[in-house]
């Protein structure tokens, strides 16, 4: 018989805020069309948006505030083009 071995289930965490508005921000980026918008649109857009996300996690500083947004703007860039060349 094989013996079985003794694990400790862990209960799941509970993301924290900042994985929480992360995530929430991602998502506003594919459903408001974000990606593939011009550039002064997209500006406008973070802009608001992360006002928006200061007041719904006020328990994130503003280093995080700042860390979302370039996470959000990375997020929002169109995929590059592959080359094939170089994949060779």
């Amino acid at each position: 018989m094989a013996k079985t071995k003794n694990r400790m289930s862990k209960a799941p965490t509970a993301p924290s805020p900042f994985e929480e508005a992360r995530d929430e921000l991602f998502q506003h980026i594919m459903r408001c069309g974000v990606v593939g918008s011009n550039q002064e649109d997209q500006a406008e857009w973070f802009q608001e948006t992360m006002a928006y996300m200061t007041e719904r996690y006020p328990e994130l500083s503003p280093e995080q505030i700042g860390e979302l947004q370039q996470l959000g703007q990375r997020f929002a860039q169109p995929p590059k083009k592959r080359d094939d060349t170089a994949a060779a």
